[in-house]
This record gives C-alpha cells, sequence and structure tokens, in this order.
C-alpha cells in the first residue's frame, strides 16, 4: 500500500489543550490530478484549520516510513519539544525516518 490510497494520520493534543491531527500523505494540488502528484506532505491540523504544511523528501512508497514520522511529530508536540510551525517541522520532513 502506498500513500496514494490514503494518508497516515496521528491524533495529539498539544501542552495547550488543542488537538492536533498529523498528516503524511500525498500533497494536494487542485490542477493536478493526485495519480501524476509524488510530493508527499507533512501537515498539522486542528479541526478545519491547517496550522503548518511542508513537503517532504519521502515518496509516496514511503508508507511505512510515513508511519514512523507522523508518530514521531506527534510525540515531540505532545511533549511540547516543538510547536505546531512550518519552521519546526523543517528538521523532521528533510530527512527519511529509519525504520529498521
Amino acid at each position: 500500500m502506498t500513500l496514494r490510497g490514503q494518508p497516515v494520520e496521528e491524533r495529539t493534543v498539544i501542552p495547550s489543550g488543542r488537538p492536533v491531527t498529523v498528516s503524511v500523505g500525498i500533497a494536494d494540488d487542485p490542477y493536478i490530478a493526485a495519480d501524476e502528484i509524488d510530493t508527499v506532505a507533512l501537515v498539522l491540523r486542528s479541526g478545519d484549520e491547517v496550522l503548518a504544511a511542508v513537503n517532504t523528501v519521502l515518496e509516496p512508497e514511503h508508507r511505512r516510513e510515513a508511519d514512523a514520522l507522523a508518530r514521531e511529530v506527534a510525540a515531540a508536540l505532545r511533549s511540547g519539544e516543538i510547536e505546531p510551525t512550518a519552521g519546526a517541522l523543517e528538521r523532521y520532513a528533510d530527512r527519511i525516518p529509519d525504520v529498521r
């Protein structure tokens, strides 16, 4: 299974008490057909509000790595180690998590 079928999602609550969903999946672009997009995005949402979004170095076939990335970011948010901002997500988006 690839990320094309469904994004990976992890839900958490940040120290302020706000619920956040960490999503790793194919970037949404209304001008390009979904099956033609290879960009994998890391997105933070609270309800319908997008808090932050960055493109990652992951490929659509990196399902296990996306799972690991979502868990890692959710844990960092939950602990207060990072804020729900694009700047804070960059260090996670620029590498492929080790899933060995």
